[in-house]
């Protein structure tokens, strides 16, 4: 089974920077979209960023020009990288894949277990 795995996270303070990573794990043939997706105390889940394998993207209004995403589709990994982080940034942030496709069929959507990122004022 396809796994998704996050690395990065921690603790920094407003105005710093922080990134993220998330790799995919199994017999993957291709992935159509990764990305990062949040949730703050007593919020719901929402859309961080996210990359198409042709290399659109799509950003929060909250993030843009302050955070990145990258991938590499020969690894199956999505990068996050964040700066000028605000206290409003802090939540757990969840990678998430769509379209992962193995030999034996299409996975639609997949999540990781999530990574938390706290900023301090």
């Amino acid at each position: 089974q396809v796994q998704l795995v996050e690395s990065g996270g921690g603790l920094v303070q407003a105005g710093g920077s922080l990134g993220l990573s998330c790799a995919a794990s199994g017999t993957i043939l291709s992935i159509e979209a990764m990305g990062w997706y949040r949730q703050g105390p007593g919020k719901q889940r929402e859309l961080v960023a996210i990359m198409h394998s042709g290399g659109s993207t799509t950003y929060a209004d909250s993030v843009k020009g302050r955070f990145t995403i990258s991938r590499d589709n020969a690894k199956n990994t999505v990068f996050l990288q964040m700066s000028s982080l605000k206290p409003e940034d802090t939540a757990i942030y969840f990678c998430n894949a769509v379209n992962v496709r193995e030999h034996w069929g299409v996975w639609p959507e997949l999540w990781g277990q999530g990574t938390q990122v706290t900023v301090s004022s």
